[in-house]
């Protein structure tokens, strides 16, 4: 079983440089995301309507194949920027809703079914949504 992996310590900041790590961490993990093709990616910083995290990332997967391919790439991607692994994963057998937990930001990435019944968005509407430009295919 892989351990997880610490920051460095001087990585480790307080009120707004934290703010401002766990900003960028969320970025990286929709980045990573939009790499395979995730659609409708949203990141709600959270921080001021909820204890559980500073940011969710919301995404969503077409198929249960692509929902894992997704979750991997944020996994590898994380840990090769951050050096950091989710302190806990759940949905990867059922393939339908996973969860990332990496403390300050929490992924979920759905099928459109899910994303559609539970609706994060609208439960979490009073938070502020955070601008992320996804990659624009090249053109011909």
């Amino acid at each position: 079983m892989r351990e997880q992996l610490k920051m460095p310590s001087t990585l480790v900041a307080t009120g707004a440089q934290k703010q401002d790590l766990s900003r960028e961490l969320a970025i990286t993990i929709a980045q990573a995301a939009d790499d395979r093709k995730a659609e409708d990616i949203v990141i709600l910083k959270v921080s001021e309507v909820s204890y559980l995290a500073d940011y969710f990332v919301i995404v969503t997967g077409f198929s249960k194949a692509q929902v894992r391919a997704i979750s991997q790439s944020i996994e590898q991607k994380v840990e090769d920027v951050w050096q950091r692994l989710p302190l806990r994963a759940e949905g990867q057998a059922e393939g339908s809703w996973l969860l990332q937990d990496y403390g300050e930001v929490i992924v979920h990435i759905l099928l459109p079914q899910e994303r559609e019944f539970y609706n994060l968005e609208a439960f979490w509407g009073h938070a502020e949504q955070i601008e992320f430009q996804v990659s624009q295919p090249l053109s011909d």
